[in-house]
């Protein structure tokens, strides 16, 4: 059985251990920003609730993950600690959640804020995501293995789907 580094709303983390997973549960209006980096062969994930830490400074500085302009930067620092060296242009960007749950009237839209928030960020770091699975009104979970760097989501009353 493979050991899981599970992630909550507002953490982040990376791993470089072969057979782990790197794993967020129910994605709602949150979205995982997974950083694959092959050279290195580190997987990193952050399980970011909102878009700007403006809104909470001290919450930012105490759980940087929380947010989007806090937690992308540190998560980084993270994954280059672990190896991760070069340019920001070698990381792979994967997206997954920013749904619309909770909210029928998009009243908050806290999903697409999130969204746009983070490719805000990674476009400022020279990064753009390759692939995402968001938006709709579905909750997903998603995991992410290390040795393959292979995406897997899962979303009640679907099939699982890998990007």
């Amino acid at each position: 059985m493979k050991d899981t580094l599970l992630l909550g709303i507002g953490d982040y983390g990376s791993s470089n251990v072969p057979g782990e997973t790197v794993k967020t549960l129910a994605l709602g209006s949150c979205v995982a920003v997974i950083l694959l980096h092959p050279k290195a062969r580190v997987v990193g994930m952050i399980h970011v609730a909102l878009p700007e830490s403006k809104i909470d400074p001290q919450k930012g500085e105490l759980k940087p993950g929380y947010f989007a302009d806090t937690g992308i930067p540190a998560l980084i620092e993270q994954m280059k600690a672990k190896g991760c060296n070069g340019s920001n242009k070698n990381f792979i960007v994967k997206l997954v959640g920013g749904a619309c749950v909770l909210d029928p009237n998009n009243t908050f839209n806290i999903g697409k804020r999130n969204l746009v928030a983070i490719k805000n960020i990674l476009w400022s770091l020279g990064m753009g995501a390759v692939a995402e699975d968001t938006g709709s009104n579905i909750s997903r979970t998603v995991d992410v293995d290390v040795d393959l760097g292979r995406i897997t989501i899962y979303t009640a009353g679907r099939e699982n789907r890998t990007i």
